[in-house]
């Protein structure tokens, strides 16, 4: 009666949630839909889209996600199925693993960088399986 059907990825190609500038969060975010992020999060981060990391953005966690434009900070270890954008004001820390990457001159990258194009999936935090397409 009162039973919601999940949204396939689909269903919410278009949406974005948005984490405003001046905003923290502390814990975990998984999403199905791409995400916006101007705040400040602490803690992990999984999706199944895109995430966008903007220049009052910050992530101090670990992320998994199929494609990110980086424009902030980061430090921690990102998983990207896809490509991986990093803006010439991207301040990046950690480890990165990605299919394709895209480094802007002038973007500080002090990390470690595994490039896999033959992965088939990547493991996010919440325990499901980002599944990649044949390339």
């Amino acid at each position: 009666m009162f039973e919601k059907s999940q949204k396939s990825y689909t269903d919410l190609l278009g949406k974005t949630n948005r984490i405003v500038e001046g905003t923290t969060l502390k814990g975990n975010i998984i999403s199905a839909a791409d995400f916006r992020l101007d705040g400040e999060l602490i803690g992990n981060f999984s999706c199944k889209g895109k995430i966008v990391i903007g220049p009052a953005g910050s992530v101090l966690g670990d992320i998994t996600c199929k494609n990110a434009d980086i424009e902030g900070k980061f430090e921690g270890k990102i998983q990207v199925l896809e490509i991986l954008n990093i803006k010439s004001k991207a301040i990046i820390r950690g480890e990165v693993i990605c299919s394709k990457l895209s480094v802007e001159p002038g973007a500080e990258f002090s990390a470690s960088c595994i490039m896999k194009t033959n992965t088939k999936n990547l493991p996010p935090h919440d325990g499901q399986r980002i599944e990649e397409k044949n390339i």
